[in-house]
């Protein structure tokens, strides 16, 4: 009997000897991984190159638009061969990607406006690919906590008696929801519009936040637009379409009334899918990209296809602000 308590005994500690030496292991291996992840230097928003600014607003009655740009970085390496999920707003390199479509977006967003648009280390686009939505959402958080530190400096900054524009693509979509969340009740009431393009809003974001009050026509103000574009309704990706509100920027209807476009393009929103489906425009400017995006979606498309429409829009919201506040 002895014998085998003490066989026991040393079969224990055999196990609980193995179990430490792995929980070790393991736990260096995960130092190791934290070690070869970089986390780039954080952005400083007093710093004027941190921003694209452009003041169109020659008369001074438009508005303060915030403009939050989509993602262009990939997973990449430094020198040392640590790996990093974000973009580098002190890397030149990603600064001309950001760059690029910030500018284009101010080329007809500035006009009668001031317009802002802050770098901000966006996630890199493999946040997305893994399709799971808590994955998505803490690697995403340091891009959104940059972008809202961003928007408490232009906030702070601005005359908060002109009327206020925030908007976004793709992820700076994304970003426009979790500023929603994140400003105060003072601030709301100096909102004329938010644009959601090419994201969602989920019912889940709804319920944590009341400022998110989906769009119901041309001219209401205060409200969200959000709306995704696709060949057909079995095309939308939940990662990014997977709303529950849209709107048609090209007839401001939320029923199925179809609209055109350029003479020959239709677009027609589908109230049960929540995207907008077209017809006569096959978006070949936009090539797949990894199988995940502008594949029967034509997500790239969406800052640019409906441009003259965004930039009536933005006028009729903000005069609409202005005359309600009068």
């Amino acid at each position: 009997m002895k014998m085998k308590r003490k066989k026991l005994w040393m079969l224990t500690a055999v196990l609980l000897i193995g179990a430490v030496a792995l929980y070790a292991l393991s736990a260096t291996q995960r130092d190791i991984t934290q070690e070869m992840v970089l986390v780039p230097e954080a952005p400083d928003y007093s710093d004027s190159t941190m921003w694209i600014t452009v003041d169109g607003d020659s008369c001074g009655n438009g508005a303060d638009v915030f403009y939050v740009v989509s993602t262009w970085e990939e997973d990449w390496q430094d020198e040392a061969g640590r790996t990093s999920h974000y973009a580098d707003v002190w890397n030149e390199h990603h600064r001309k990607h950001m760059a690029r479509e910030m500018n284009k977006v101010a080329a007809y967003m500035a006009p009668g406006n001031r317009f802002y648009a802050p770098y901000y280390r966006h996630a890199t686009i493999e946040t997305f690919m893994v399709a799971d939505e808590d994955s998505i959402r803490r690697r995403a958080r340091m891009a959104m906590d940059d972008v809202c530190a961003a928007f408490d400096y232009f906030l702070a900054r601005r005359d908060s008696t002109r009327p206020l524009i925030v908007a976004g693509f793709s992820q700076g979509g994304m970003a426009v929801v979790e500023l929603l969340k994140h400003m105060s009740d003072d601030t709301y009431r100096q909102l004329a519009a938010a644009y959601v393009l090419g994201y969602k809003v989920t019912e889940a974001d709804t319920l944590q936040s009341k400022h998110l009050k989906a769009a119901q026509g041309e001219s209401d103000t205060g409200v969200t637009i959000c709306y995704n574009t696709v060949k057909d309704v079995k095309y939308a990706h939940p990662v990014i379409a997977a709303t529950c509100m849209s709107i048609n920027p090209v007839n401001w209807h939320t029923d199925a009334t179809p609209a055109v476009l350029h003479d020959t393009i239709t677009v027609t929103l589908s109230p049960e899918h929540h995207v907008l489906v077209v017809k006569g425009y096959d978006g070949k400017e936009y090539p797949p990209y990894k199988g995940f995006l502008n594949v029967g979606d034509i997500h790239s498309c969406e800052p640019w296809l409906y441009s003259e429409c965004l930039q009536r829009n933005i006028k009729v919201r903000a005069q609409a602000w202005r005359h309600r506040k009068e």
